[in-house]
C-alpha cells in the first residue's frame, strides 16, 4: 500500500546580518516544519530570489549598507514578488519605523527580542492569506479576465495575462515594474482609450481594477450618428467590424455576453440586416465614407 505523499513544506527566507539571530530563527522555523533559506544582506537576498521564490520573507529592518526597507522596496518593484509577504524584524518599535516598513511593502512587523510562538502565528496567518490571494489570481487568469491590481499609489502589483497583453499592445514600452495607473484612470494612445475601472480593495494596499478599451470615441460617435444607433450599439458594432467575438466584446466593454447579444439584435433591426457580417460590412462602408 502506497503511503500518503508528504505535505509540502513552506519556504521562509530569513534576511539578517547577525549570525546568532540567523541560527536562532533557523532552528525555530525548521522545528516548526518550515524550510529555511538565509541571506546575510539585502543584495544577497535579491540575488537568491533570481533562483528561488520563497513563500515568505523575514527581513531584518536595520542592516549595514542597504537596510531592509530599501531591500523590500527593490523586491516589490518586480510584479512577480508583489504578493510575497515580507515581515520586518527589528529592535525599533516606534510608529515611524512601523509605518516605514508597511510603506516599503511589508505586511507585518515583529520586535526583537522575538517571541517564537508569536512569530510563528503571524507567519501562518500571512502564508494562509498569500495562498488565498494566489488561488484567486490563478482563477482570474483561467477565466480570461482583463484585471489588474495596484497599490494605493497606483503601482502595478499583478495583472492577468489578458490585461498584460492589452497593455503591451497599446504601450510598446510597457514595463510591469514601471507601470503606474494614470491619475484619471484613463489612457489614450494612438486612438485607443484604455479605461481602468475600480472594482474593490483586495488587500491592505491592493486595489483591483478592470481594464476596458474603446477606439477613442471618434469612430463610435460617427457610427452612432451616421447609422442612428445608441452609443453602446455603436461601440458594439465597431468591435464587430474589427472582427471581435461576442466574448471579446463582453470583456472589452465590461458588459455581459447576453447584453452584447441584445445590442446586436437591436443593431440588426435598425440596420435591416440578418447577421454580423452584413452589419460589419455596413460599418466599414460608413467609416470609409468619412474619409
Amino acid at each position: 500500500m502506497n503511503s500518503a505523499p508528504a505535505q509540502q513544506r513552506d519556504t521562509i527566507l530569513v534576511v539578517d546580518d547577525t549570525p546568532d539571530t540567523l541560527g536562532f530563527l533557523t532552528d525555530a522555523l525548521e522545528h516548526a516544519n518550515l524550510t529555511v533559506l538565509v541571506a546575510t544582506d539585502g543584495a544577497s537576498a535579491i540575488k537568491l530570489l533570481a533562483h528561488v521564490t520563497p513563500d515568505l520573507i523575514l527581513m531584518d529592518a536595520m542592516m549595514p549598507g542597504q537596510d531592509g526597507f530599501e531591500t523590500c522596496r527593490q523586491i516589490k518593484t518586480d510584479p512577480a514578488f508583489g504578493h510575497l509577504p515580507v515581515i520586518f524584524m527589528t529592535g525599533l518599535s516606534d510608529t515611524q519605523h512601523v509605518v516605514q516598513g508597511l510603506e516599503a511593502g511589508g505586511v507585518d512587523y515583529v520586535a526583537k527580542p522575538i517571541v517564537v510562538d508569536e512569530l510563528l502565528a503571524r507567519i501562518r496567518v500571512h502564508l494562509a492569506n498569500a495562498r488565498i490571494a494566489n488561488r484567486t489570481r490563478i482563477a482570474l487568469d483561467a477565466t480570461g479576465r482583463f484585471l489588474l491590481a495596484t497599490t494605493e499609489a497606483g503601482r502595478l502589483i499583478w495583472c492577468t495575462p489578458q490585461a498584460e497583453k492589452r497593455l503591451r499592445d497599446a504601450l510598446p514600452d510597457f514595463s510591469a515594474a514601471r507601470f503606474v495607473l494614470p491619475r484619471n484612470n484613463s489612457l489614450e494612445v494612438a486612438g485607443r482609450v484604455l479605461t481602468f475601472t475600480f472594482l474593490s480593495r483586495t488587500g491592505p494596499d491592493e486595489y483591483l481594477y478592470r481594464l476596458t478599451e474603446t477606439g477613442g470615441g471618434q469612430e463610435e460617435a460617427f457610427i452612432r450618428q451616421y447609422l442612428s444607433l445608441t452609443t453602446r450599439e455603436a461601440e458594439v458594432l465597431i468591435w464587430i467590424a474589427r472582427g471581435k467575438s461576442n466574448r471579446d466584446i463582453s470583456d472589452i466593454l465590461g458588459i455581459s455576453p447576453r447584453t452584447v447579444n441584445k445590442h446586436l439584435e437591436q443593431i440588426f433591426n435598425k440596420l435591416g440586416v440578418e447577421n454580423r457580417a452584413s452589419a460589419a460590412a455596413l460599418a466599414v462602408k460608413a467609416l470609409a465614407s468619412r474619409a
